[in-house]
């Protein structure tokens, strides 16, 4: 019988020893027992540990169970402590439960022992389950806050990037025939459009990310992803590309494809603490029948396929096993949530597609993502900016903003092109500034969707019921996927996101303000 328990026995007889280990196996609990007889041999067996219960006599030559139980608890509180003794009388038997020993057996009534082994047992697992689960709780509150972290910080660096990038595009319409300050401000103006590809990648990380799929080329997402790839690197990691020409397209949300992407290539680098490469390759891929059989979730066809090799410490098959499991992780505590691999899955398994691991211990990992082949074009960037002069205008234009950096861009854009800019930090100073014009047209409202003491969709409302006849312009600088902003781009309302330019600003102003009359709300 392969032995299920490890035993500690405090026993100083060899034949009672042996009778306990014997009533235990009849009962069908195998197990394996190392005998201390006395406290020099328990203590140094503790010491060695691993073992799953505790069965101790009371009465020792120079040793009693009493302090046998405390040394146990002290050493190793969580293994389960069973008192099996011919002289334990009921004030004892009570003392050593209040002292923390799981149960108490006579040896004239071992009939008990299995039952309360397992009884000991049950409680451990219980135990630990609880404990488990207390974990994956903290975890999961621990990923949420730093996903509202996440999305706070994205919302400031894009009001902060929408200063730059304005400013930045202003100096250089006035300034750009000097070729000098001309290129330093091209410079700044094309980082900061970097930058907001970093936000993007903290927006997605921050909450329930809209599902947007386009179709799109892998290749030129990876390559997209190189820069921000390799800063998560250090120096000793070689970052390789092998992507081949032509693969094909597939439909996807291309910031989910990113947040895939970086997890694996973060767990690739963990896995090699000294040093080595990660490769990332595309290709295409068939899958028939007997692949599906084998994988219930797959559909046979063609498959465009993205994967992330290391040449790190491998895995074992038990791992492999579990290696998508929300929470399961081989990482030190506080090296990990057990959520990256499991998050991959969910995001491929969304897109239609498949993901699988090929790895084994000393010789690296390989994971490999399959996703379904489109025979659509990837889909274009979109439009060209339109050249040529700005429109001008000069209706009254409200604009609500609560990052002051934001706000004095706006105004400084829309002023030079003609407008007249009434200016507030919030909603409720927005329903103030309104209120003194004493009923003078207001021909657009530009706000922001959510601010302090009243937010842009409320003070819209409110104004509206005086100016029939306005129009409105949200700005966020949270993305359209947000669930606010979804709700007022359902509800068929005007929608520009943070970091805009300034020239996109002004043509949606003009364009808005061309169109027909608003209906006032019901």
């Amino acid at each position: 019988m392969k032995p299920s328990l490890r035993i500690l026995h405090l026993e100083d007889d060899p034949g009672d020893a042996a009778l306990v280990q014997s009533v235990l196996e009849a009962e069908g609990l195998g197990c394996a027992a190392a005998v201390a007889g006395t406290r020099d041999e328990f203590a140094a067996a503790l010491e060695r540990g691993g073992f799953d219960l505790i069965l101790s006599d009371f009465s020792l030559p120079g040793f009693d169970g009493m302090a046998a139980l405390k040394i146990a608890r002290a050493s190793c509180p969580s293994v389960p402590f069973i008192f099996v003794s011919g002289t334990l009388g009921e004030e004892r038997a009570i003392e050593s439960l209040k002292s923390g020993a799981a149960d108490y057996v006579l040896k004239d009534r071992l009939g008990r022992l299995a039952p309360a082994v397992r009884r000991a047992m049950r409680e451990i697992e219980k135990e630990a389950e609880r404990t488990r689960l207390e974990a994956q709780f903290i975890e999961a509150q621990k990923m949420e806050v730093m996903g509202l972290l996440a999305g706070g910080v994205a919302n400031d660096f894009n009001n902060i990037l929408a200063v730059i990038m304005g400013y930045s595009y202003l100096t250089l319409r006035k300034f750009g025939g000097n070729e000098e300050i001309r290129s330093h401000l091209e410079t700044i103006r094309s980082t900061a459009e970097r930058a907001t590809g970093l936000t993007r990648q903290l927006l997605v990380f921050s909450r329930g990310h809209t599902v947007q799929p386009a179709v799109l080329d892998l290749n030129t997402v990876a390559q997209e992803l190189e820069p921000m790839l390799s800063r998560l690197l250090d120096a000793n990691i070689a970052l390789k590309f092998d992507l081949t020409p032509e693969i094909g397209s597939v439909k996807a949300d291309s910031g989910y494809i990113g947040q895939v992407l970086m997890n694996l290539v973060i767990n690739a680098r963990d896995a090699m603490p000294d040093g080595g490469e990660i490769r990332i390759a595309t290709g295409g891929a068939a899958l028939d029948e007997n692949y599906a059989r084998a994988h219930p979730r797959v559909i046979p066809g063609e498959y465009v396929t993205l994967s992330v090799s290391d040449t790190g410490i491998g895995m074992s098959e038990e791992t492999k096993a579990r290696v998508f499991e929300a929470f399961f992780t081989t990482k030190p505590k506080g090296g990990g949530t057990g959520l990256g691999l499991a998050t991959c899955q969910t995001i491929v398994q969304q897109s239609g597609g498949h993901i699988e691991v090929e790895s084994e211990p000393g010789r690296g990992s390989t994971f490999r993502v399959y996703f379904p082949h489109v025979a659509q074009a990837p889909a274009a960037d979109g439009p060209a900016e339109p050249s040529g002069p700005l429109p001008q205008g000069s209706e009254t234009v409200l604009l609500v903003e609560e990052d002051p950096g934001v706000r004095h861009l706006a105004c400084d854009v829309l002023q030079n092109q003609g407008y007249g800019v009434l200016q507030a930090s919030n909603g409720l100073e927005g329903l103030r500034v309104a209120r003194e014009l004493k009923g003078k047209p207001i021909g657009l409202v530009i706000t922001d969707v959510i601010m302090s003491q009243m937010g842009g969709k409320v003070m819209a409302e409110w104004l509206q019921t005086v100016h029939p006849n306005m129009k409105v312009l949200f700005t966020s600088s949270g993305g359209e996927d947000a669930p606010s902003h979804r709700e007022l781009l359902l509800a068929g309302k005007e929608f520009l996101t943070k970091p805009y330019k300034p020239a996109a600003l002004v043509r949606k102003v003009r364009a808005l303000l061309d169109s027909a009359p608003s209906a006032a709300p019901a």
